[in-house]
């Protein structure tokens, strides 16, 4: 799942929000490859710490989530491995809501009034963060849901898309955790079933191999389709009206 690279000219004209863009495209999938080598480790410790464990990963996924460090379904798959479905989603979860606040911080903290600028004088731009911040909070609370939905939508960078054109903190956090939701469902639970088919005592587990890998294409399929759907909606909603 790999993330569209800024264009060079525009990442000059934003500046430091140009070089952090350009930072959250890069370090996201870096971090992922480090998390999925020592995936096993990591999750062993936290779940040997218990309760201490779910804490521990909410604030780690809410800071390398946050600061651009990991892509979110890495973290999520992380979470299912550790703890299961039924703690790894809430987790997951809370790990998202303190990411997306963190990220929209420093989004809006680094951007200033620079991408308000290059947005005005850019039309085309301007006509669509129009219709994402001009239509209404229920618009903008649609249009931000569906930016979620998709299993690729980059996190890191939609945060500080987001935090730029100054959409509304509330109506942002809502709208990213509904949108979030269902894939965060998907990759916690895909997580969790990766993590029985890799134990050691895989032969002894109640599910047989073909079950767990049937269902794991089968919901990655379902949101691979929801994201269509939503990506559908989401370029009716953002035209001008």
């Amino acid at each position: 799942m790999s993330e569209p690279a800024p264009n060079v000219s525009v990442v000059k004209e934003l500046g430091p929000a140009g070089i952090l863009a350009l930072a959250w495209t890069v370090f996201p999938p870096l971090g992922s490859v480090v998390l999925y080598v020592y995936m096993n480790t990591t999750g062993e410790w936290l779940r040997g710490h218990e309760a201490a464990g779910i804490v521990l990963y909410i604030a780690g996924f809410a800071f390398l989530a946050g600061l651009g460090l990991l892509p979110t379904y890495a973290s999520a798959i992380l979470g299912g491995w550790a703890f299961g479905f039924s703690a790894g989603f809430p987790a997951a979860m809370g790990g998202f809501a303190l990411g997306a606040l963190i990220g929209y911080g420093v989004g809006k903290m680094v951007s200033g009034d620079l991408v308000v600028r290059m947005v005005d004088r850019r039309p085309k731009v301007r006509a669509v963060c129009g219709a994402l911040v001009g239509g209404g909070a229920g618009k903008t609370f649609g249009i931000v849901t569906l930016l979620r939905v998709p299993p690729n939508s980059p996190f890191a960078l939609t945060n500080l898309a987001l935090a730029s054109v100054k959409v509304p903190l509330w109506t942002y956090l809502g709208a990213t955790l509904v949108g979030m939701a269902p894939r965060t469902a998907a990759m916690v639970w895909i997580g969790g079933e990766l993590q029985g088919l890799l134990a050691e005592d895989a032969a002894k587990a109640e599910k047989p191999t073909w079950l767990i890998v049937g269902g794991i294409v089968a919901v990655v399929a379902v949101a691979l389709v929801i994201g269509s759907l939503a990506n559908r909606a989401l370029n009716r909603m953002s035209q001008p009206s």
